[in-house]
């Protein structure tokens, strides 16, 4: 009997064990996650910042364009 329960606690030990590490890789998949998310939301802004920085250089051309035949 002294070995069955042994046997009986030793699992235990193993499942807690086994549910600790899953609660890590959890919390680490959730981190990598929220870091992917966050990378994503830089990349957004920085193509919105390009878009917008195109815009206004074919604004500033068009303008040279204006004084240009201004001046000639």
């Amino acid at each position: 009997m002294s070995e069955n329960q042994d046997l009986i606690n030793e699992y235990k030990d193993q499942v807690r064990i086994l549910k600790q590490e899953v609660a890590e890789l959890q919390d680490a998949g959730k981190s990598k996650d929220a870091a992917n998310k966050r990378c994503l939301q830089k990349l957004e802004h920085s193509q919105q910042d390009l878009e917008l920085s195109n815009i206004k250089i074919k604004e500033l051309e068009e303008q040279i364009k204006i004084k240009d035949k201004k001046w000639n």
